[in-house]
């Protein structure tokens, strides 16, 4: 994993956007791992992913926080 993004304290869409912003950053098939609080990140990541061709390996939440391990498609 090259990256750890910590998005604690962002609301809906910013976790997103800048989640897009830094897989366009890494190479394909780099992964990134991103933290989230906002509940809407749930939605919005794997979305977000999905519209840009990326893959989420893992989601998961502990309490308040989403955590997903996102890797750069093609």
């Amino acid at each position: 994993m090259s990256d750890v993004i910590d998005l604690k304290g962002l609301k809906c869409p910013m976790p997103a956007l800048l989640s897009r912003r830094a897989l366009a950053r890494t190479a394909p098939g780099e992964e990134i791992e991103v933290v989230a609080d906002d509940p809407m990140a749930a939605v919005d990541i794997p979305h977000m992913c999905h519209q840009e061709g990326h893959i989420v390996v893992t989601q998961s939440r502990e309490g308040d926080v989403s955590r997903f391990r996102l890797r750069r498609g093609a």
